[in-house]
């Protein structure tokens, strides 16, 4: 008797491996994402902005074509365009695609097609795409910070940045505060400050806004790195409301010394807990005029926390302005953030063009952005346990399963492993119109 397929022995009984199945892909989900694109044709608008100077006697797959081919790639995990090698013969992104996969050369020239004129196209879609979803709302929040993403080549721009201490690139996020939807993911020089370009890309973005919704109230979030005198003369040009953290110095260390004095022996002496809030007017010599200001004096029990930021939100009381508003903003941006730079990989940045990182930044928002569509859709038929899935757990759980396809004159089925968990939900989710 031949053992050449023969693993082990479960006791007696014999465990073989053969290749003899039908042709399996661990990808089943990727016909919910098609369905995602023809709702909102995400893609579709994008792939315009794309230019594409090549001869169409030698061009076999179009910008659109391409872009779906990466983007589906990023949303399943597959970070790196290399990855189109293991690809090559999987049944379902054959069907999505409507054809093979464009190898790794090409996906490269294609990621290395952009100008300057064109980055600067895509951005300005990004934030008409945003506004166009505004419609009906009486107020947003935008949520701005920054990340670094760590270079290991000789990437065009990366520089060494003294703060991060490491050679790095600077990603810029804008961010609606309520529904998490990017409204521009911007790539900087990597020894660029924390406010490099923030205000001026925020009076765009503010333009563009108030040119549709005039009315709309308008508030800013950040963290201590983009208070600067330039974002004080924004707030007060379109009447904007913020709440942004200051770095400490040694006028606002007196301003706050006599009750971070109480608050140490009688709280911190004694291992306590405790948190006092004080008011008070200041104004840098950089700025224009005075602001209203707050800090935080917190004996954490372990140590004194004391932190100072600058609000001009009426009707609110520092605590309010604190609790009830600023620190939000950990899980608004800063958990966004990670999403993106971890589970949507825009800190694989590794082509040598610095536009061609961008652009690669840019296709890691927009997965991203399928990820939020796909959370928007769970919250409507999905439990709150599944509600709370990031996107991480949404790739492991709901669009990585195992799946076949059989494809007949008239119909293509898609068969969705029987042991897959999940069934329900994503039966719900594709019922969706």
């Amino acid at each position: 008797m031949s053992i050449k397929n023969t693993v082990f022995y479960r006791g007696k009984k014999e465990v073989l491996v053969d290749f003899s199945a039908q042709e399996i892909s661990s990808d089943g989900a990727l016909i919910y994402l098609e369905q995602l694109e023809r709702k909102h044709g995400l893609l579709k608008r994008i792939s315009s902005f794309i230019p594409d100077n090549r001869n169409p006697l030698y061009t076999i797959y179009d910008r659109y074509s391409q872009l779906k081919q990466r983007v589906f790639m990023l949303i399943q995990g597959y970070e790196d365009v290399n990855d189109v090698n293991h690809l090559k013969n999987d049944p379902l992104f054959k069907d999505v695609l409507q054809g093979d996969l464009a190898s790794q050369p090409t996906i490269s020239r294609f990621e290395n097609c952009f100008d300057k004129a064109s980055i600067f196209s895509l951005c300005y879609d990004f934030i008409d795409r945003y506004v166009e979803s505004l419609e009906g709302r009486d107020e947003i929040i935008i949520d701005v910070d920054a990340t670094d993403d760590p270079t290991h080549g000789k990437q065009q721009l990366t520089m060494f940045n003294g703060f991060y201490e490491q050679f790095m690139y600077n990603e810029l996020f804008f961010h609606d505060g309520e529904t998490g939807q990017i409204i521009l993911p911007v790539l900087r020089p990597g020894n660029s400050h924390s406010n490099k370009w923030y205000a001026g890309i925020l009076t765009r973005i503010v333009k563009r806004i108030r040119a549709m919704y005039p009315d709309l109230k308008i508030t800013i979030r950040t963290d201590s790195g983009f208070s600067c005198p330039a974002f004080y003369k924004v707030a007060d040009k379109y009447s904007l409301f913020f709440a942004t953290g200051i770095a400490s110095n040694n006028v606002l260390k007196e301003k706050v010394l006599r009750a971070e004095k109480a608050v140490r022996k009688l709280y911190l002496e004694q291992g306590k807990k405790y948190q006092h809030f004080i008011e008070y007017t200041y104004q840098a010599k950089s700025w224009d005029k005075p602001q209203k200001c707050y800090a935080k004096i917190e004996s954490t029990g372990l140590g004194m926390n004391v932190r100072h930021f600058v609000s001009n939100i009426e009707g609110k009381e520092a605590r309010e302005i604190y609790f009830d508003f600023y620190v939000k903003r950990g899980d608004r941006s800063e958990n966004r953030i990670k999403e993106v730079k971890n589970m949507c990989f825009s800190d694989r940045l590794s082509n040598h063009s610095f536009t061609a990182n961008f652009f690669r930044l840019m296709m890691s928002s927009i997965s991203y952005e399928f990820m939020r569509l796909i959370k928007e859709e769970i919250k409507l038929v999905g439990d709150k346990t599944v509600q709370k899935w990031q996107v991480s757990s949404i790739r492991t759980y709901l669009l990585k399963v195992g799946a076949t396809i059989k494809t007949t004159k008239r119909r293509v089925y898609y068969k969705l492993s029987k042991a897959f968990v999940y069934k329900d939900l994503f039966r719900n989710l594709i019922a969706l119109k």
